[in-house]
């Protein structure tokens, strides 16, 4: 199938109030095209638009370039009307920045104040309604700007992306985790589709897919990722291949108006009994390929796992914020012993089953396809061998950085996001699926006065990397207005006891 998110083609438009000169913002144009060079796929509009009839041509040769995401450039004052109108007319993201002075000897004709013509451009694209990224300062030199534009590319990515997503789900939530259920008004507010399909469609189509000719690729293919010490159940793999294909071939006919699709299904009870196996692998190796697959049918996870997918570029996963690190273990493995100095309050354990993708694996805890042990206890025989609860893809996750966050609705659909940087550390985690010891600064009052205080449920997307500002930005244009992130000691919440 085609690429799961979409690739960005930037294109630059340069606007000049016509009581400026028009060289100054041409140039200055150019030399931010230049600075950007090849890190960002870009064209250069040679239209500069000056009053109405430049913003169509201007409009109409960016689309004609092929561009989906715009960067209007205040090269000097600009008229605000027509600059606006840009973004009014193109069917895509359009960040908006302004030229700062260039030297202290050309203030005549060389001087361009931008800086003033960015608050016009601003209030009038509040009076019109008109959604614009506008970066935390907006106004610089060529190089400034081409570090904006790179910046603003993946979350560009992300607001393609989810104007052609369509969430394609598989059942009710389990009982007892309503936590994940949520009113699917939010998802139309931002223009994402969704289809709601019963557990008993998917078992149909996985059935019809009975000796797929497709299967034995898809076998080696498992077999080749997991390697000889993975691979623990190999009579296993053609049964998961075949729920694959069924996954992958619902998708191209099911996605209709949507180019791109994050899929959410109902892993327990029913399903692995009726099914033969835990979904778990599959779901990690569809998210390995940028198609995300929500646990529990946790439908804002899976849009926040495809907002991460599209922001980072890369695979992520979805995590239940699951428990505390014990204290015996915080003192022999954590303690004083990394560059920023955790609290045990500072750290948890995030974990499922094992939808996490290998590649996410530490290669130290020896990865692989196993069984899961809760739902054994549950379903199948006391102490007998482990049969369809098989199929979840264990192993410590690899460390790093990562950004723990979602975007979700409250139960009045009122969207709100929350934001955590911090890391996965290198330590072992003694346990079960796949699973990490994460550490994020003052994690103990954000779980307090944002996690619990505001009803988030216990499943979080996790990308790999520091992509915050990103994010932010993202829910910005959005426009949630509730963003919360993990506040730095010494900044109280609204609800933390001044007094504790």
């Amino acid at each position: 199938m085609e690429k799961n998110i979409p690739d960005v083609k930037l294109g630059i438009i340069a606007v000049s109030r016509d009581c400026f000169i028009i060289s100054l913002s041409e140039r200055r144009r150019s030399e931010i095209v230049k600075a950007v060079g090849n890190s960002v796929n870009l064209y250069e509009s040679k239209v500069t638009v000056e009053n109405e009839k430049d913003m169509l041509k201007a409009v109409d040769d960016v689309k004609a370039a092929g561009c989906n995401a715009l960067c209007v450039f205040l090269g000097n004052f600009g008229p605000e009307t027509p600059e606006t109108q840009i973004a009014q007319r193109f069917d895509g993201p359009c960040m908006f920045v302004a030229a700062a002075e260039e030297t202290g000897n050309d203030l005549i004709n060389g001087r361009g104040d931008a800086y003033c013509g960015m608050l016009n451009c601003s209030y009038n694209l509040n009076l019109r309604h008109i959604p614009g990224v506008i970066p935390e300062y907006p106004v610089g030199t060529a190089e400034d700007i081409a570090k904006m534009i790179v910046e603003f590319v993946p979350v560009a990515r992300a607001i393609i992306g989810l104007s052609n997503l369509k969430i394609i789900t598989f059942g009710p939530r389990p009982q007892d985790f309503f936590a994940c259920n949520a009113p699917i008004k939010g998802l139309y507010d931002i223009g994402v589709e969704i289809q709601e399909n019963s557990e008993l469609d998917l078992l149909v189509s996985y059935k019809a897919h009975a000796n797929d000719p497709r299967i034995q690729e898809v076998v080696d293919d498992m077999a080749k990722e997991l390697g000889a010490e993975g691979n623990n159940y190999p009579a296993l793999l053609p049964r998961m291949a075949q729920f694959e294909l069924t996954l992958l071939d619902w998708i191209e006919a099911n996605k209709g108006c949507k180019k791109y699709v994050a899929l959410a299904d109902k892993c327990w009870p029913a399903f692995p009994k009726e099914f033969g196996f835990e979904p778990c692998y599959v779901n990690s190796r569809l998210a390995s390929r940028g198609i995300p697959v929500a646990c529990e049918v946790d439908i804002f996870g899976a849009l926040s796992e495809y907002i991460g997918t599209c922001i980072s570029g890369e695979p992520v996963t979805l995590l239940d914020i699951n428990n505390s690190v014990p204290r015996d273990m915080y003192e022999s493995d954590i303690k004083g012993k990394f560059s920023y100095n955790y609290k045990l309050e500072d750290t948890f354990m995030g974990f499922h089953c094992g939808n996490t993708p290998f590649c996410r694996l530490a290669k130290r805890s020896k990865p692989g396809v196993k069984y899961q042990l809760i739902q054994h206890r549950l379903l199948e025989p006391k102490d007998s061998e482990p049969d369809f609860t098989r199929g979840t893809l264990e192993g410590d996750i690899a460390e790093g950085p990562i950004t723990f966050f979602r975007l979700q609705t409250t139960p009045d659909t009122k969207l709100q996001a929350y934001i955590a940087q911090g890391e996965i550390l290198p330590v072992a985690t003694r346990s079960f699926g796949g699973i990490g010891i994460f550490a994020i600064p003052e994690m103990g009052r954000f779980y307090r006065h944002v996690l619990i205080q505001k009803n988030y449920p216990h499943h979080g997307a996790v990308a790999f990397g520091h992509h915050g500002k990103a994010l932010y930005t993202l829910f910005q244009y959005l426009k949630i207005a509730s963003i919360d992130y993990n506040q730095p000691a010494g900044v109280r919440y609204p609800t933390e006891n001044p007094f504790a």
